[in-house]
């Protein structure tokens, strides 16, 4: 490896979730090619046909159904110590949580909500076009929490699409979902995340070039940052003086600046993933990321005999009305509608 060479290790994809580093904890592509919808928001029943409803990660015909059985997605399940960020590329998702809160969003949006000491949640996938396919794209991201912050309240914040910072450079643009670039900063995190830190260096870029283009990423703010790039979608990209195939991540230090420069044929997306690690002991099981083996069994106790507050639902896959925009209603009533405040509900 040549001085100064920020790049650590260069590493496959493979299947999901991808590899992450401290302070991350998951990263997950999810790239779902969905039929038209049926009235029930679903796909029809006659394609269900040879998946393993309820536990659908196959594929097949390009498209999965999770854990939903009429509906694709993730009915009600818990989480404890860590925060959720998904970032939404195509289609849409129906969000409904313990705390009371629930959306519609995608295309461009993204969620963060804080697991903190305990949250149920449900994400869902309506097919809303009943003339059409229903493609959906997304990003869910895992960033955890350090053991001060681990058992905070709740929270549920949007950054819609219309308020997330896109800075165009030459031959490419850098979408800023958390981080700020340029003097381009996203809205806030949630307050008790990790990314509300200063020192914690977090960032969250999406970044696209057309074939030929070439940006310098900068230097990070702290010597202790690290950062991971992960090319997803295009034929090759050049990080530094290393030439990499499509499906290939990269570790970086932070300390030095990179040339990015997309050196195939077609235009290339990479997601980068930034932080100063938390550096603490990991302990994880399922839906719980805690410090201690005893802290997780105690997060399963806490589970059973209080649900985090219980599922204020009816059915543990609730979707919105077909007609439904792109909307929030947070626990405490108050709504927004695809970036702007609204007093009403929806």
């Amino acid at each position: 490896m040549a001085d100064n060479d920020p790049v650590i290790e260069i590493f496959p994809l493979g299947a999901p979730p991808w590899p992450t580093v401290d302070p991350f904890l998951f990263c997950v592509h999810h790239h779902d090619a969905y039929p038209a919808g049926t009235e029930d928001l679903g796909p029809d029943p006659a394609l269900l046909t040879g998946r393993d409803i309820g536990m659908d990660f196959a594929g097949q015909d390009g498209w999965n159904m999770y854990h939903g059985d009429v509906v694709p997605g993730f009915p009600g399940h818990p989480h404890r110590g860590f925060e959720t960020v998904t970032y939404v590329r195509q289609g849409l998702i129906d969000h409904s949580d313990s705390l009371g809160a629930v959306a519609r969003f995608g295309r461009g949006d993204t969620q963060w909500v804080t697991a903190g000491g305990g949250l149920v949640h449900s994400e869902m996938f309506p097919l809303l076009e009943s003339d059409r396919p229903n493609p959906l794209e997304l990003f869910q991201i895992w960033l955890n929490l350090p053991a001060e912050d681990k058992l905070v309240d709740g929270y549920f914040t949007m950054i819609w699409d219309e308020d997330t910072p896109r800075v165009q450079v030459d031959g490419g643009e850098i979408t800023v979902v958390a981080g700020a670039l340029d003097g381009a900063s996203p809205p806030a995190p949630p307050p008790n995340s990790w990314a509300s830190r200063p020192e914690a260096d977090v960032a969250i870029w999406h970044i696209r070039l057309e074939p030929g283009a070439s940006w310098e990423l900068p230097r990070a703010k702290g010597d202790e940052t690290v950062r991971v790039l992960y090319f997803f979608e295009g034929d090759r990209l050049t990080v530094g003086d290393h030439e990499i195939e499509v499906e290939t991540g990269v570790a970086l230090e932070g300390t030095e600046p990179v040339r990015l420069t997309s050196s195939g044929d077609e235009e290339v997306d990479v997601l980068m993933l930034q932080g100063r690690p938390i550096g603490e002991p990991v302990a994880k099981y399922g839906p719980f990321v805690i410090n201690t083996e005893d802290e997780i069994r105690q997060a399963f106790a806490d589970y059973r005999r209080t649900e985090f507050g219980g599922w204020p639902f009816d059915r543990q896959d609730p979707v919105h009305p077909r007609d439904e925009g792109r909307f929030a209603r947070h626990a405490d009533g108050r709504v927004e509608r695809a970036g702007a405040t609204s007093g009403s509900g929806p």
